[in-house]
């Protein structure tokens, strides 16, 4: 008897420590029970949760596969065993994700009223097994497109569910956790659409962690935040971070400061009043208990981004104009944030460990804002350094660039997924990418031989549909900008038709992202090569112009090459771009930003006269006779003689009737057409009146 009782003395401070133990119940469905891991007993996210938070906490998973919330859904949880396991465990912490099966369409369609109900009666009856419980309500994790019944119902009631959760959590300020915010972005963890694999899980369990325990890693900001920074003056200037969940934040930029607070998720803003040009320079901190950053040298100015694919990388060093660029860099304030490409899409088959880091969203290199120099000037984007290098001569302010080019991308890879999801037509272009007509089949091939040596069937790649989206747009969405320059259409004009719905979803797309519905966002017009749908491309991107608020194109087919798609002349380019900024942005409506452009065309006493926009004086940019004009109509095009043409003043005119006229309607074209400014004429058709 005697050695029972030390027996049970010596065990009495074991027992003390497990009743001390937090009891962490996780509530769900098959996402909870870890469906498809080998052994979810050591890789569902309940598992690796308790790893996470320690013997001081009691772990247990309640998750059942194919589990509704809905009570008179197809397999409500509460009929379930293990619902009463939960409320027998009595759990000081309950995790609540379920919603997902309610999608199916036994379900949501026919008992959507009684979701927000069941889900609160689940919630009472927790609190009655232990009164002093703190529930979290979880969004749910994310459902991709090429689940089986997406198009068909899945998609829309998901994101029906999702919007209503939120409502529930607020029904007695049960904190939220969005299961979909990390996971959304990574389709490679969710073999089957809808289940996270093991480090998908660890993802979510993460997020648990650190909702239960506040704990977010510390201070911490973006990278586009570096000295050097240039704000954007006339814009009030958001800066975004996160810290441990209610932590008190204090940002101070010159002598003034913004005390701010951490929400739930760990995240923070503080916003200062628009500021202007003034020519300092400013330091900015941030602190958070004992955390603190500095950044230096801080200027206030014009930021743009400047994106697109290989001819908007195309860098300085490369160009016909080395030694014009550089010569710009004495006297003018121009700051760079040079995002590179970890790798290259060159005709080559990229490593493993390159793999791993373009699915974890790892594409770009560590960058920060760089004062220019010679050296990084010559290694940055020439098209954007001649457009930067004039709106600093004009404004004489500073001018910050952001560059995220990658060479052969496609427009849609800078797309967000879910304006994909929902288009009526682009949502067809996220299946199967890599044998989808609707993406350029050279794009497909290169992407294919980049992850040749990749195991996953859902392997990233850059012109993966939304890829550079998350990449490379999202880092930076939250930092003001003046608008976007964009040189990019080499890789979609395979199809005039689709680029002609991609462009404006992309454009609107950004303008949703920065919200600002009325951001300039000017564009290159293709070049000139021997591809033959390109003059059908160049006048398509004409007519967008004109159609898009806000937006318009440089020419760049004079500069072209016959056989390369890489032109050389990027300084004319750049600067075309920022006259059409200086003109419409900055309001200097003296510099000239186009070329002629056509306003009409009428047959007048047996002659053909197109009258021309932007042009006083009509003439040829070498001096020869007009190249590049053809008569006819469709299907029947003849080049014009030139001794029937006459050009006077803003009008060419042609002495005989026709029916319509094309110009530089030639893959690769001479036509010499220009203005007094010596800007050239788009690619264009005009019906005769």
């Amino acid at each position: 008897m005697r050695k029972i009782i030390t027996i049970l003395l010596l065990a009495l401070p074991l027992l003390s420590i497990a009743q001390a133990k937090t009891k962490v119940a996780c509530i769900g469905n098959s996402v909870t029970y870890g469906y498809g891991h080998k052994t979810p007993g050591k890789t569902s996210y309940p598992a690796q949760l308790q790893q996470l938070l320690g013997d001081s906490y009691e772990v247990r998973n309640f998750g059942h596969s194919g589990a509704t919330l809905l009570s008179k859904g197809h397999r409500p949880y509460i009929n379930l065993p293990e619902y009463k396991a939960a409320l027998e465990f009595a759990p000081d912490i309950a995790i609540i994700h379920l919603g997902l099966n309610d999608t199916d369409p036994r379900n949501w369609p026919n008992y959507r009223d009684e979701f927000y109900g069941d889900y609160i009666n689940i919630i009472e009856a927790l609190r009655q097994a232990n009164p002093k419980v703190e529930v979290y309500i979880c969004q749910m994790t994310p459902i991709f497109h090429w689940h089986r019944r997406f198009k068909s119902g899945t998609r829309d009631w998901y994101h029906q569910i999702q919007e209503l959760i939120p409502y529930i959590a607020e029904y007695d300020m049960f904190e939220l956790i969005d299961l979909s915010r990390y996971l959304y972005h990574r389709p490679d963890l969710m073999p089957d659409a809808l289940h996270p694999n093991e480090q998908g899980a660890g993802i979510i369990a993460k997020q648990v962690y650190s909702a239960i325990t506040n704990d977010f890693g510390g201070l911490s900001l973006p990278a586009i935040y570096s000295d050097n920074m240039v704000i954007q003056r006339g814009k009030p200037f958001v800066v975004k971070g996160t810290a441990n969940a209610g932590d008190e934040v204090t940002v101070k930029l010159g002598k003034k400061a913004v005390k701010t607070y951490t929400n739930e998720w760990g995240e923070w803003e503080a916003t200062f009043a628009p500021m202007e040009a003034d020519g300092k320079s400013h330091t900015m901190t941030v602190e958070c208990g004992k955390g603190k950053i500095t950044y230096k040298n801080i200027a206030v100015g014009e930021v743009w981004l400047c994106s697109g694919q290989s001819n908007m990388a195309f860098m300085v060093k490369e160009s016909s104009h080395i030694e014009k660029s550089l010569a710009n860099v004495k006297g003018k304030d121009i700051r760079l944030y040079d995002m590179k490409p970890r790798v290259l899409t060159n005709n080559m088959e990229w490593d493993s460990i390159d793999l791993v880091k373009l699915n974890n969203h790892d594409y770009y290199l560590p960058t920060e804002w760089q004062m220019q120099n010679e050296q990084n000037v010559s290694d940055f984007s020439a098209v954007a350094y001649h457009f930067g290098a004039m709106l600093a001569d004009s404004l004489g302010v500073p001018i910050g660039l952001i560059c995220n080019a990658v060479g052969g991308a496609p427009a849609e890879a800078y797309i967000d997924r879910k304006t994909l999801e929902f288009h009526p037509v682009l949502v067809d272009i996220l299946y199967n990418w890599r044998d989808n007509d609707m993406i350029q089949d050279w794009c497909r091939g290169r992407a294919s031989k980049n992850i040749a040596k990749s195991n996953n069937k859902l392997q990233r790649h850059p012109y993966e549909p939304c890829y550079l989206y998350e990449t490379g747009i999202m880092p930076i969405a939250h930092y003001p900008i003046k608008g976007a320059i964009w040189y990019q259409g080499e890789s979609n004009a395979h199809n005039v038709e689709l680029h002609e719905v991609i462009f404006p979803t992309l454009i609107d797309c950004w303008r949703r992202t920065w919200n600002n519905p009325e951001m300039p966002f000017y564009f290159v017009q293709l070049s000139s090569i021997n591809r033959p749908s390109w003059p059908h491309f160049r006048d398509s991107q004409r007519e967008m112009a004109a159609e898009i608020p806000n937006c318009d194109f440089a020419v760049s087919s004079d500069k072209g090459h016959p056989t390369d798609v890489h032109p050389k002349e990027k300084a004319p380019v750049g600067e075309r771009l920022a006259r059409l900024a200086l003109n419409q942005t900055y309001g200097m409506s003296h510099v000239a930003q186009h070329g002629p452009t056509p306003v009409n065309a009428k047959t007048i006493n047996g002659k053909t006269i197109i009258e021309f926009s932007n042009a006083n004086e009509l003439k040829t940019s070498d001096g020869e006779p007009l190249r590049g004009l053809e008569c006819g109509f469709t299907g029947s095009f003849k080049t014009i003689p030139q001794e029937k043409i006459t050009i006077e003043g803003n009008r060419i005119i042609l002495d005989f009737p026709t029916v319509m006229i094309r110009y530089a309607w030639k893959p690769y074209t001479d036509a010499n057409l220009v203005n007094e400014s010596d800007l050239p004429a788009s690619t264009f058709e005009i019906v005769i009146e």
